[in-house]
């Protein structure tokens, strides 16, 4: 009875595998892109797999051309509550005034000498000095010779700003230096904020003064920028006082708006013979 159950097994499962074998295998489904879809040699009648060749690529679900970078999302702000968190209010004061919990005092190292007080302090910036912007005599004689000056009128710093012989940022004012002395032939009159021995000298060797005025800084943007009172709608300040300190330094105080003659200077001869007549 066994041999014959096994012998009925063994052809029946020999029979199913002839019939599996006796099928046709069916071809698999290729995955067909959008680009082959699209190509005009492909015949839509046919199957796939019985075509050529032809506008076929292989196609992932990741391409590169769909990387995109992780969008930054805000992060909750977390709140501290410890002591240097910075984050914490302040619930009360502690010994002497200070902060017993919540933000500190920048700076503040727990109470030791904190490190602005450790590190040496070496130099001196002294806030009162003044900053003066240089021309030497050599560059106006060669503006003069230009065409760019004119010789007969009045030199004021707004002139020398307005041909280009100083820069646009001036701070305290003008020094006249002495470069190029030797080029001043022609009488001419100037005035600057300072000027040093050799160019006063060589000035009036030819004839010509240089006056030394006092300018603040809202009398000097007066003198310099005048179009930006009228354009603000003000009227041009009245010249300011020299202080103190400053008096025996200028021989005279800047009048606005900008002069085109020179004041004339009087010697103590001259100023008490006028007097007596």
């Amino acid at each position: 009875m066994i041999r014959r159950r096994l012998s009925a097994l063994l052809s029946v499962s020999l029979f199913n595998a002839k019939s599996t074998l006796s099928i046709a295998p069916q071809p698999s489904v290729l995955f067909r892109s959008q680009q082959s879809l699209q190509c005009p040699n492909l015949n839509q009648n046919k199957p796939f797999w019985n075509q050529p060749f032809v506008g076929v690529r292989s196609y992932s679900l990741l391409s590169l051309n769909d990387l995109r970078d992780k969008i930054p999302r805000k992060q909750k702000t977390r709140k501290g509550r410890g002591i240097g968190s910075g984050k914490g209010k302040t619930a009360g004061r502690g010994h002497k005034g200070q902060k017993a919990r919540g933000t500190m005092k920048f700076g503040f190292e727990g109470g030791q000498t904190p490190l602005r007080r450790r590190m040496p302090k070496r130099g001196f910036k002294n806030p009162f000095s003044l900053t003066f912007q240089p021309v030497g005599l050599g560059k106006i004689a060669y503006l003069i010779n230009a065409g760019k000056i004119d010789s007969h009128e009045l030199i004021t710093m707004k002139t020398l700003k307005d041909v280009g012989a100083i820069g646009k940022q001036i701070e305290d004012g003008v020094r006249l230096m002495g470069r190029g002395a030797e080029k001043i032939k022609w009488p001419i009159h100037l005035e600057v904020s300072r000027v040093t021995i050799r160019a006063k000298a060589a000035v009036e060797a030819a004839g010509g003064s240089v006056r030394k005025v006092h300018y603040n800084k809202l009398g000097l943007r007066a003198l310099l920028k005048p179009e930006w009172f009228e354009k603000k709608g003000r009227l041009l300040p009245r010249p300011a006082r020299p202080p103190p300190k400053l008096k025996d330094k200028v021989d005279s105080i800047g009048r606005l708006p900008a002069p085109t003659k020179p004041i004339p200077f009087f010697t103590e001869e001259g100023a008490a013979a006028s007097a007596s007549v």
